[in-house]
């Protein structure tokens, strides 16, 4: 029981020591800070200047499209049937063919990249 409260006291003052000391340690640090002036980007922790680039995450965005004519795959497209000038008829018929369709205005959503600035 003894041994053990001579550890605690042991642990006790070596803690008070640290603390004095580190305190004393950056009481000094504030002092030399104070008189000698840093550049500004010298001052901030964790900041690192790569020639004065930062890196700008990709990230999705909003892009207005005006409308505009697409020529699109109609799969099935019905023609219909008609009389030709000799009175002869022809019928209609399905086919699989490629159409002019408008496509109205519209926002999008892309991807852009991310990118040094």
């Amino acid at each position: 029981m003894r041994a053990l409260s001579r550890v605690q006291r042991l642990m006790a003052g070596a803690a008070a020591t640290g603390l004095l000391a580190g305190g004393a340690a950056l009481g000094m640090a504030g002092t030399a800070s104070a008189s000698a002036p840093t550049s500004a980007p010298a001052a901030v922790a964790g900041q690192h200047d790569h020639g004065g680039h930062h890196w700008n995450k990709g990230h999705w965005e909003k892009k207005w499209v005006n409308g505009h004519w697409e020529k699109k795959w109609d799969h099935r497209s019905w023609h219909d049937g008609y009389r030709d000038h000799w009175g002869h008829w022809h019928h209609g018929y399905w086919e699989n063919c490629y159409k002019w369709v408008y496509i109205p205005g519209h926002w999008v959503w892309f991807w852009s990249d991310g990118y040094w600035g």
